[in-house]
């Protein structure tokens, strides 16, 4: 039997993009900019849903679900992205690397889950209203966010004793900016069918699983919307979902871009891929509190009435 343990004590170094090394501290500029946006931008829609007590409903109790993944989801990696931008290649130990792929896969999950939880709340919302508080008490909220918390964390925990098992001893050097699954399951020098398999298709497939949900729910919400007597009912309602809408399509379409192209565009370039991967962990995370900040008008108010006392002072 061959020792797996020894195989696995070095550390990982990062390259960063292939190709654009030279481009490096160019590209941390908007990398830094929007992360910081995120980081902003998250961190006060937090903070306005937890002191204010007209932002305790369900809807905000999963929006600042979603706000707190997208801060783990962007801190995993980004931090080491740009230390590779402006120091140069980087280490990371392989308990280090387990961890960074670990939330960023986890969280990715997450994310989806919490979408498929806010589009439930929307749909009891605009199809059952006389119900809604009666379904969706703070006993079953807090069911759902445990039920989805937990399913993502048993998704995901499978993939680090997968990769755990594997002897790494062909190489050490990762020309990416993080960790992620397939990616250091390549640097192994035995057979990964069962890490291409499992990571195809247990999380891809729940992923799809709550897309089609979620589709089938919306399908539900318009037909309830257009058998809504007036139009005036017709705008609040779907304005009540547009947000929702917008966060969905930012989420799920580079996502599955990303995973096509990952699987099937072998004419696609390396260079343009981790481009793409490293701009999917900072840009919806830092779109999705502007999203919501624009289209709710909740929370538009209590923004403008947050900085307007500010000034004041």
């Amino acid at each position: 039997m061959c020792n797996l343990s020894s195989y696995n004590t070095g550390d990982f170094t990062f390259l960063g993009i292939p190709g654009l090394e030279q481009y490096h501290v160019w590209i941390s500029i908007p990398f830094c900019i929007i992360y910081l946006v995120a980081i902003v931008g998250n961190s006060i829609l937090l903070y306005l849903i937890a002191v204010e007590r007209s932002l305790h409903a369900p809807m905000f109790f999963f929006l600042s679900m979603l706000a707190m993944t997208d801060l783990i989801l962007s801190t995993t990696c980004v931090p080491k992205t740009l230390a590779i931008f402006w120091f140069g290649p980087q280490k990371i130990s392989f308990p280090g690397c387990l961890t960074q792929l670990f939330f960023l896969h986890y969280s990715f999950v997450l994310d989806s889950a919490i979408l498929l939880a806010m589009t439930f709340d929307r749909y009891v919302a605009i199809c059952s209203p006389l119900r809604y508080t009666t379904i969706l008490t703070p006993k079953t909220i807090i069911k759902i966010a445990v039920g989805i918390s937990f399913r993502s964390f048993s998704i995901i925990l499978p993939v680090v004793f997968l990769l755990i098992r594997l002897p790494f001893c062909r190489t050490h050097i990762i020309p990416h900016t993080y960790c992620e699954h397939i990616g250091v399951a390549r640097l192994t020098c035995v057979d990964i069918s069962i890490n291409i398999w499992y990571g195809l298709c247990v999380p891809i497939m729940t992923v799809i699983a709550d897309v089609i949900l979620i589709a089938v729910s919306y399908t539900l919400i318009l037909c309830a919307v257009f058998h809504l007597p007036s139009r005036d009912a017709h705008q609040k309602a779907l304005g009540t979902c547009g947000s929702h809408v917008c966060v969905i399509l930012m989420f799920y379409t580079p996502a599955f871009f990303s995973i096509l192209a990952h699987r099937f565009g072998h004419n696609v370039s390396r260079t343009f891929h981790i481009m793409f991967a490293n701009l999917y962990i900072v840009i919806p995370p830092a779109l999705n509190p502007i999203v919501y900040g624009v289209k709710t008008k909740q929370i538009r108010d209590k923004v403008i009435l947050l900085f307007s006392t500010k000034c004041s002072e």
